[in-house]
């Protein structure tokens, strides 16, 4: 067999720039027959095996073959997954085999679920067999839990009528309230009352369109029809008041009108049954066998016993001194004093044979202990100079560090011997070198790996299991003392980065029960005051969740963190998020994805919550597929999230289809991408031949002249008849991080609303969709603020100091009217970006980075640098400003007009009111900054990080000072607006095109 492709974009990415579109294939037959012939790249496999089927007749054995239709190919695809070829629609170039090599196989009655299989495995880039040859019991337990769940959904929903279908994957989500307007739309279209009913509307968008298009006609009943929203899968259901639709109130707050459309009923229908029959088709026709019941729980041994007698064994590392540390951790709380072993001295494997003992009773460890370790080095040369007294500062080297749990997924405290392969990090100091909030799954990569071995001790010939709570405990509660009422208080209001102290934390357990009555949303705190090496409290702890108030979904975010790790705190945080919309879910799920990097255990109440709504919800799930797979990509987490995945396509059989092709389509863009980036393509006829493919085959405009070059792609919704739909993807950043500012930018105008003020955000689409790639929407009608300076001037230099620039740009795109509309939507939004900005320290805002929509919308767009990481030169800081407000953005504001200081009054007084809702909301935000911790993103890696947005919310201070600290800040971003201008000239200058 030939030799691997170094590169495989030349084989299957190339097709029709060089003029050649054969590829060389060999086929394997099952006769033993091999041959070898040239088919055309871009053939469909079906075309392909007629002229297999062609050339074979000409060679032994073909009698033998039977029928053509009773074989299908197979092919090892990119994930190294043997997958089977049964769609003979899809073309040769979209398989991508990794090797040109298709093997024929005969059709057999049994290969349905060897297809999903497959199908499964190329979806998350992660082959099933690499599951199954992992020697878990934990891996097999949960998927096989997990496969037994899916199929009885698909059972289930095989038995639901095409009514149910509808309802349960596409129905519109729905708000509470009332807004009292109506609906008014341009000439054609229908009036109608807010508070009119579904069902109402439909009999009236009926009669006006028989009366209108076909009076002679019978058009049948209303139950002929459903109503959608235009352009998307959303369907309104039943005799719900319009108003209570999530997207009439949306368009309504937007100044829009909504866009309906009346589909009848078969054509519904026919997806259903299309669902239904994919289903049916790959569905195993008998269910899993239930997994084992887990053995009889033995209670632990006395408190008497220290844990553990922990033999440290030996670890492999190539320093001729190493010393092992390990601490015992419940979150990120010590439980006990660390543990240190003696020096080894070795120029390779390193032999403690010692016994590391804590001092903390087994019967006193809490469920989710996890026991950290770190190895590290002692230099020769600081050896010899033990008595100078700076060597703390210099002795120690690179640090492995490796975390395990101290009870298994079952709740057994593990026994045996256990290799663990190390990870690294590079501590600044002695004290961070145990990393409790790292993960406990070991380095696979075991070649390169720090290799420790250590050996827990067999306390009895019985598993001992953690004991199950007992749900009829309860205990008395405590008298409170009215004067501390005002202390606790004043405790409970405090942010969720502020410290206590001891003192602090015995008041709050001894007041746990005020605590419950009086400030039921504080409980992070009160978990915070627990005493986790202590049974007793933490026995008294879960009897109190048994009667906790249930939390708001916002409020219950906090109990994520990975300092509350306790299994009762994260189930009672569960059951408070099932209270979520689809639309609230989606709003923090970029959280709750990064919230299952820290569970230890895959079958945990978030990832059995995240799949439940996710397979009820298509939308959730398509969000939920893509934030977990772009992922994939992590050592870390790759078991764990391809996992998830698993279950959901197994649970969401004909959501396969629509995510195989996205796949596609993405890995087609990717291989465009590295074409043009990697300079493949050098002649001028190449470079004309993939701009017409890309035009033909992709629907790509153009690529961007940046760094990157970005693909410029124009979808046209062709199915649903809606707009075009333009996006930019991208290879080769990291769009975590403006996943994460977009999100928060989409929270503050959520606030903002619901506080009645409208500040006019463009929170873009943005989705991670691999490992440094993703996708970009692009905002429709919109030129930076550089584009817009440039084209008013002769002289680049001089561009960025002409403030009638931008009021007259605003002015060729309005008149009268809507001059006056858009600077007031000018106005709003500038606003919420001043705000916005400050508070999240985004840094790097040239020119290219601001845009303006022509209906007077300005945006901000690029966010590689937030909470205060502000870009420099030779030591000087560029940005010196708190947030943007150049005098050109002024003058805009006040139309024009030096004179106008009431409209720059009220914008300065929409500012302040942004600021102030903001930090009332305070504690939420800082709550989802820490949650994102464990994410890896470069300027959001410890607690140190979110500091800024602390002291950017002066959280702590009273609203009159808070309010006094944004003046001062409004008042120098207003002052040293000249170093901004000074700033967008060196760019433009930099960047003339």
């Amino acid at each position: 067999m030939p030799p691997a492709k170094t590169d495989q974009l030349d084989l299957w990415a190339e097709s029709g720039l060089d003029g050649d579109d054969q590829v060389m294939v060999d086929f394997l037959l099952p006769t033993g027959i091999y041959i070898q012939m040239e088919v055309p790249r871009e053939s469909t496999i079906q075309h392909i095996k007629l002229l297999l089927w062609k050339e074979a007749q000409t060679y032994p054995l073909f009698s033998l073959l039977g029928e053509m239709e009773g074989h299908m190919f197979e092919c090892v695809n990119q994930a190294a997954v043997h997958e089977e070829l049964e769609d003979g629609t899809r073309r040769l170039c979209d398989v991508r085999p990794f090797l040109p090599v298709l093997k024929l196989i005969t059709r057999n009655c049994g290969r349905a679920e060897r297809i999903l299989d497959s199908k499964i495995g190329v979806l998350i880039g992660k082959g099933l067999h690499e599951l199954d040859a992992l020697q878990d019991q934990e891996v097999k337990d949960f998927r096989s839990k997990m496969k037994q769940i899916s199929e009885e959904k698909m059972q289930r929903m095989q038995l639901m009528s095409w009514g149910e279908w509808l309802r349960s994957c596409y129905s519109m989500p729905l708000e509470a309230g009332s807004l009292e307007n109506l609906i008014d739309k341009h000439e054609a279209s229908l009036k109608v009352s807010l508070h009119c009913t579904v069902t109402e509307l439909m009999d009236q968008a009926l009669k006006k369109w028989q009366t209108t298009h076909c009076p002679e006609e019978d058009i049948g009943f209303r139950s002929d029809y459903v109503l959608r929203v235009s352009g998307k899968l959303e369907f309104l259901f039943e005799d719900h008041p319009l108003n209570q639709c999530k997207y009439i109130r949306d368009c309504l707050l937007t100044n829009e009108s909504p866009h309906l459309t009346l589909v009848h009923c078969d054509g519904v229908k026919a997806m259903f049954e299309k669902e239904i029959s994919t289903i049916g088709s790959v569905l195993a026709r008998k269910t899993s066998n239930p997994p084992l019941p887990l053995p009889p729980k033995k209670r632990l041994p006395t408190a008497s016993t220290l844990f553990p007698a922990l033999q440290l064994m030996q670890g492999v590392l190539s320093f001729a001194y190493l010393a092992v540390r390990a601490g015992l951790f419940h979150g990120t709380e010590l439980l006990c004093k660390t543990a240190v072993s003696s020096e080894s001295s070795s120029r390779s494997e390193h032999v403690w044979n010692k016994t590391l003992e804590f001092d903390i009773a087994v019967c006193d460890l809490p469920r989710m202990a996890r026991l950290c370790f770190a190895i590290y080095a002692v230099m020769d040369k600081v050896k010899k100079q033990r008595s100078t007294k700076n060597t703390h500062l210099n002795k120690y080297q690179t640090i492995p560090w490796v975390n395990t749990m101290v009870f298994d997924y079952r709740g057994q405290l593990k026994t045996g011997d256990i290799i663990l392969h190390c990870w690294t990090s590079f501590p600044d100091e002695l004290e961070e070198m145990l990393n409790p909030i790292g993960t406990i799954q070991t380095n696979p990569y075991t070649e390169n790996a720090t290799e420790l071995h250590i050996s827990f001790p067999e306390y009895s010939t019985q598993p001992v299991v953690f004991p199950a709570f007992d749900k009829h405990v309860f205990y008395k509660q405590h008298l409170t003392c009215l004067r501390f009422t005002w202390q606790l208080k004043e405790i409970m209001e405090r942010d969720p980065l502020s410290q206590l102290c001891e003192n602090e934390k015995d008041l709050i357990w001894t007041l746990r029960y005020d605590c419950r009555e009086n400030f039921p949303q504080s409980l992070p705190k009160l978990l915070l005051s627990v005493k986790w090496s202590k049974h007793e409290d933490m026995t008294q702890l879960q009897a109190l969740l048994q009667i906790w108030p249930k939390l708001s979904p916002r409020d219950a975010l906090e109990l994520l963190d990975f300092n509350y790790p306790d299994q009762y705190v994260r189930e009672f945080a569960v059951y408070c998020l099932r209270d979520m919309s689809d639309d609230e879910l989606l709003q923090y799920l970029l959280q709750l994805v990064q919230v299952l990097r820290y569970e230890p255990y895959y079958d945990c109440a978030l990832s059995r919550f995240l799949l439940e709504r996710a397979q009820s919800s298509r939308k959730i799930g398509h969000f939920l597929f893509w934030h977990l797979r772009s992922e994939m990509f992590m050592p870390a987490v790759s078991v764990h999230f391809a996992l998830i995945l698993e279950a959901y396509c197994r649970g969401c059989i004909p959501h396969i289809e629509v995510l195989k092709k996205q796949v596609e389509a993405l890995s087609k863009l990717k291989a465009v991408n590295e074409l043009i980036k990697f300079g493949t393509i050098k002649t001028k006829t190449k470079q004309a031949h993939l701009k017409e493919a890309m035009m033909t085959y992709l629907c790509v405009c153009t690529y961007m002249n940046s760094k990157m070059k970005p693909l410029w792609i124009v979808y046209n919704n062709k199915l649903l008849e809606g707009d075009t739909v333009d996006i930019i993807f991208k290879n080769g950043d990291d769009l975590r991080q403006d996943m994460l500012t977009l999100q928060i930018l989409r929270l503050m105008d959520l606030l903002w609303k619901e506080a009645k003020l409208d500040l006019r955000i463009v929170p873009y689409g943005c989705l991670a969709t691999g490992d440094h790639s993703g996708l970009i929407e692009v905002v429709s009608s919109a030129d930076t603020i550089a584009n817009i300076q440039k084209t008013s001037s002769n002289m680049a230099a001089a561009a960025a100091f002409n403030k009638d620039a931008l009021l007259n740009w605003l002015k060729d795109k309005n008149s009268g009217d809507a001059l006056d509309k858009a600077i007031e939507e000018f106005t709003l939004s500038c606003a919420g970006y001043c705000v916005a900005t400050y508070v999240l320290g985004i840094g790097d805002r040239h020119s290219d980075n601001i845009m303006v929509r022509s209906t007077g919308q300005l945006f901000h767009i690029d966010f590689g640098h937030i909470l205060g990481n502000f870009k420099s030169k030779f030591g000087i800081k560029r940005e010196r400003v708190p947030f943007i407000l150049t005098h050109d953005f002024i003058h805009v504001i006040q139309q024009g007009k030096t004179s106008n200081t009431e409209k720059f009054g009220n914008f300065r007084q929409y500012c302040e009111e942004a600021y102030l809702i903001l930090r009332k909301n305070g504690n939420l935000f800082i709550t989802l900054f820490a949650l994102m911790l464990t994410a890896g993103l470069p300027e959001l890696t410890s607690v140190k990080d979110i500091q800024y947005l602390k002291d950017s919310l002066a959280l702590g201070k009273t609203d009159e000072e808070a309010l006094k600290q944004f003046r001062q800040k409004f008042d120098e971003a207003l002052r040293e607006s000249w170093t901004t201008k000074v700033n967008w000239m060196a760019h433009i200058v930099a960047h003339p095109s």
